[in-house]
């Protein structure tokens, strides 16, 4: 056992912070989450219009047409069925007839487009906190890069501007989130498409992983909702949150999409998706389209909820359906995430290193199913 001693060291230093996970056995059913023969409020799901519960989608998506259950290979070889092609023309016509390229998950999208986009002649530039798949990404990828302060364009402007006119530069890359994560506020993308346009260096890299199905009339995300979908280079999201699938997606030039076919290591090297993943992912993604009371109901929550939390003198950032409590200690956010589970409402702590340390969290994820009345209780407790 010697040689795992140094594991099982840092194994007790993380239950020592308060920052030890493990994974829990759990029943869903619509806005409910039952672990442990305990049923709660389930306030930690990704599932924002509650489409994952609607059991007679399922029912009718089966009842229309049987699928194969493997691709066997990857989309290069046997693995590009008719449900790729199907999928790919449906994210198209509803994202103005841009090209679309379809991923394993949102992962292998974001850790593989940067690296084949990227060489020794590119800089990336990227928020603060974008994601953890971003980020390893960026390390992937053979490129320059620098982090601007989050949300600081001022910032971002001067970066660009300084490497702009460099020889030794011959594109720049702007990566951000629509919305982030874990603290649930917004990048402006407005104003990042009017400094994109300053600069003829400049593509833009968004991901849209928590707008997709929550913002804009059909669902598009933050890029439909300003109006920006043909403005942005890469635009990127995944199924696996509110459509309730999985997968990923890339929204992009006609060159771009052939250039990644070609180059992105996890594409061209992984078994593709089953087809009747996709089929569900097509089937899902024009169904959520339809859901604007949904949307609207998801939205009347979110900013109920974001301004009782601060008026109870909690920090929170958020503009959008992610609401975190910001405690600060990993103990206290694992504490105080066991006191609300314990009065029925599934909450989970947040800590380092997936947020800046001193500032572990409740995150409550909010779903367009759960009562008003059900937040109002929570926000008695707190």
């Amino acid at each position: 056992m010697s040689i795992l001693k140094h594991y099982k060291e840092k194994l007790d230093l993380l239950k020592s912070t308060g920052n030890f996970r493990q994974f829990t056995a759990n029943q869903q059913n619509d806005h409910w989450i039952t672990i442990q023969n305990k049923t709660m409020l389930n306030l930690s799901s990704n599932d924002y219009l509650g489409l994952a519960s609607k059991r007679h989608l399922t029912e009718q998506f089966l009842d229309e047409k049987s699928y194969y259950f493997s691709s066997s290979s990857s989309r290069l070889l046997t693995g590009n069925f008719e449900e790729y092609t199907l999928c790919e023309k449906a994210l198209s016509d509803a994202f103005l007839g841009r090209s679309a390229l379809l991923f394993n998950s949102g992962y292998h999208m974001n850790i593989g487009i940067l690296p084949a986009l990227a060489d020794s002649q590119t800089l990336i530039l990227a928020d603060k906190l974008v994601h953890a798949s971003i980020i390893d990404g960026i390390r992937l990828s053979q490129g320059k890069y620098l982090r601007y302060r989050h949300n600081d364009l001022e910032h971002l402007s001067q970066l660009i501007a300084k490497y702009h006119d460099s020889v030794e530069i011959e594109r720049i890359i702007v990566v951000t989130e629509s919305i982030f994560s874990m603290d649930g506020d917004e990048a402006d993308l407005t104003q990042l498409v009017k400094l994109k346009k300053q600069f003829p260096k400049v593509m833009l890299y968004v991901d849209e992983a928590h707008a997709i199905g929550v913002r804009g009339h059909l669902g598009l995300g933050c890029a439909e909702q300003y109006q920006v979908i043909s403005e942005i280079d890469f635009l990127v999201g995944t199924f696996g949150k509110a459509v309730a699938s999985v997968g990923g997606y890339l929204i992009c030039e006609p060159v771009i999409r052939d250039y990644l076919i070609n180059t992105m290591r996890p594409l061209i090297f992984s078994t593709a998706l089953p087809p009747i993943n996709i089929a569900w992912t097509t089937f899902m993604f024009e169904h959520m389209q339809t859901m604007q009371r949904e949307r609207h109901a998801l939205g009347e929550i979110s900013t109920y909820l974001q301004s009782e939390i601060i008026q109870k003198g909690y920090s929170s950032p958020s503009t959008s359906h992610l609401v975190p409590i910001i405690i600060g200690d990993s103990l206290k956010a694992v504490n105080q995430a066991k006191e609300m589970q314990a009065h029925g409402f599934y909450i989970m702590p947040v800590r380092p290193p997936t947020v800046p340390k001193n500032t572990a969290r409740l995150r409550v994820s909010l779903t367009a199913s759960i009562p008003k009345q059900a937040l109002e209780k929570l926000v008695d407790i707190l």
